[in-house]
């Protein structure tokens, strides 16, 4: 069987200890983003079975009409938009999807929240310089905590946090707002005092058609000057542009961010990247332009 596996910008696959298991069959491995449905036709065009990584890979009826020899999707996570099902049934491609615990993205967002109270990057680029303490850290411990979106992760978060002595605040579509009273955390009274009250915004909502640019500027621009504004989900979650506009406004004062809308190639001149209150972790590959 051919298997192709697109869009492993890491080449972390070949070295997972399930991999093993694909011993008898042809695999190929692409690292490189695939940008157009041309190449993705070229590359896919012998495949009896894709392993889509999350949403990276959009496969739609014009790229299964070219794909004869197509059986199986094989979805890393849970399906998503970038995933036309219609389409998977009417040329006959099976589709089954992974489950994981979101533990990784959780930890990240409490290591990103902690650099960023701390001025960590800062700081350790000051000792290298041979200069010595130049920002007053922040301690976690009794600020108010905000989840966007109190789903698998958000939930892993929220007892992160708790576990510093953070405060819990909740806000998002009602299924949140009736886990977070079942779980005994409080919810916002309005999105207003929800983005108003938070010393730290943590968002953690899938994106769908109706929740793309939840976040406005308005929202972002309700914050304190000193809040501290973290997404490890999607870029598109925010309105376009929003994020930059606020941050050079100073509400929020600080924003640390690990996803962007073209991912993983970033123009070189994004202003995320260039912003001195904003922290950009990600080793993206970056190209002038």
């Amino acid at each position: 069987m051919h298997i192709v596996i697109p869009e492993d910008y890491q080449d972390c696959v070949r070295h997972l200890e399930c991999f093993t298991k694909l011993s008898d069959h042809t695999v190929t491995i692409i690292n490189e983003p695939i940008t157009s449905i041309q190449e993705q036709i070229q590359q896919f065009k012998n495949a009896q079975v894709i392993v889509t990584i999350r949403e990276r890979t959009k496969i739609n009826s014009e790229l299964l009409a070219a794909l004869p020899h197509l059986k199986l999707i094989s979805q890393i996570g849970k399906i998503n938009t970038h995933l036309d099902l219609l389409a998977c049934k009417k040329y006959g491609v099976r589709i089954s999807e992974g489950v994981g615990t979101g533990a990784s993205t959780a930890e990240l967002t409490i290591l990103l929240t902690l650099a960023a109270l701390r001025n960590l990057v800062p700081e350790v680029n000051r000792l290298k310089n041979g200069l010595w303490q130049g920002y007053l850290g922040k301690q976690l411990r009794g600020k108010t905590f905000g989840i966007l979106g109190l789903g698998k992760v958000g939930l892993q978060v929220a007892k992160l946090a708790q576990a510093f002595g953070a405060n819990i605040l909740v806000w998002g579509r009602e299924g949140s707002i009736t886990k977070a009273a079942q779980l005994g955390y409080q919810s916002a009274s309005s999105k207003n005092h929800f983005y108003a009250s938070c010393d730290v915004v943590s968002l953690h909502t899938r994106l769908y058609p109706q929740t793309q640019g939840i976040v406005t500027l308005e929202d972002l621009q309700s914050m304190k000057t000193d809040s501290l504004f973290i997404n490890t989900s999607r870029a598109e979650l925010i309105e376009s542009g929003a994020l930059e506009q606020a941050l050079r406004s100073g509400r929020p004062g600080f924003a640390a961010v690990d996803v962007f809308e073209t991912e993983p190639v970033l123009q070189a001149n994004h202003p995320l990247i260039h912003l001195p209150n904003c922290l950009v972790p990600s080793p993206w590959i970056c190209r002038k332009g």
